[in-house]
């Protein structure tokens, strides 16, 4: 029988900042790092440390297997989850970032530039949220303004005159909902970038990393080949907020999001998402490398199908891609000939 691998523990305290039901596991692995502290100090623990190791992965296996919408919701938002940077400084090289929409500002919510994936020349865009305080306000927690979505597009539509394909990673909460944001064209911006990304004679693949809110991600969201990570989520709207709007209580988000279809397995089977990547026992976030090498397989197979459409195709496809979602199926509201509709 293999032997289990071991769970990779975190050195930095998330406790106050993890989703609830993730703290009887944070505190497991806060005394595993004591027992490990003091074994190096000289006491002998290697029999106790084995035991919690044990009892960690069972509590975390017991945890992860049984997740609700909700939890995924969660795990989405965790603190130590991988953003944009960290896979990009994982799986390419030569990173460059490019700066300014051309118009207003440079939007910090929003990364883009070319880069080295695997041998491909490609184009990277990416929602960046801020690992502490300090970053997430430049970052406005990776919250998009109007000036993100146009600098995305301008170095997206730089990428099309190259024929570089794209790389989009998409984790938002939504776009950024201030007043300046909406005087600036906020709604616009989106819109513009949509009829962009459809009209791109690149291949484009889109990858939900963590959060998928509503028009924000969808902003440069729009592709070929659309992945979505195990525990992330992609909806029109937060489970708080549709809480708030269908029963003016925040309090029951968790319904909301059994309501919504967000998670990752429902997208896939409502036809809105073509690729799940499967996490780790844990999450992204408790083995990134891991993680990152799944998800930089499915990038590079995508890319390597997508490559070898003419533009033409390209660009058809992805229109009745994007037509084709909520379709459902009506009832002939005219009787057939002879079909007595009161019997």
């Amino acid at each position: 029988m293999p032997k289990e691998k071991k769970v990779k523990i975190s050195s930095r305290d998330v406790f106050g900042a993890c989703p609830p039901f993730e703290r009887p596991i944070v505190e497991l692995e806060r005394t595993i790092l004591e027992m490990r502290a003091r074994h190096e100090g000289g006491a002998d623990l290697s029999a106790e440390i084995e035991k919690a190791e044990k009892k960690l992965v069972k509590e975390i296996r017991k945890v992860y297997q049984n997740l609700t919408p909700w939890q995924r919701v969660q795990v989405a938002r965790h603190p130590l989850r991988p953003y944009t940077l960290d896979y990009v400084n994982y799986l390419m090289k030569d990173f460059f970032e490019i700066r300014g929409d051309r118009y207003f500002s440079d939007d910090r919510a929003v990364v883009t530039g070319p880069a080295l994936f695997r041998g491909w020349k490609v184009c990277v865009v990416g929602h960046q949220k801020g690992r502490d305080t300090k970053e997430n306000l430049v970052r406005t927690f990776g919250s998009a303004h109007p000036e993100g979505y146009r600098k995305a597009l301008r170095v997206m539509r730089l990428a099309e005159r190259f024929s570089l394909p794209i790389v989009s990673f998409v984790d938002t909460p939504g776009a950024y909902p201030g007043i300046g944001a909406e005087e600036r064209g906020q709604a616009e911006a989106i819109a513009y970038s949509l009829k962009g990304m459809s009209e791109l004679e690149v291949p484009i693949v889109v990858v939900v990393i963590g959060e998928g809110g509503s028009g924000g991600a969808l902003g440069i969201g729009l592709g070929d080949h659309v992945i979505v990570m195990e525990n992330a989520y992609y909806s029109v709207i937060s489970p708080e907020g549709c809480a708030a709007i269908l029963w003016k209580d925040h309090s029951r988000a968790a319904e909301a999001a059994e309501s919504l279809h967000l998670t990752s397995y429902e997208l896939l089977k409502l036809g809105v998402i073509d690729e799940v990547v499967k996490e780790p026992l844990g999450g992204a976030h408790r083995d990134f490398e891991t993680v990152a090498d799944e998800l930089g397989h499915a990038i590079d197979r995508a890319l390597r199908r997508l490559s070898k459409l003419t533009p033409k195709k390209l660009t058809d496809r992805r229109y009745q891609k994007f037509r084709a979602m909520g379709v459902f199926s009506e009832l002939n509201s005219r009787p057939e000939p002879g079909v007595n509709l009161k019997t």
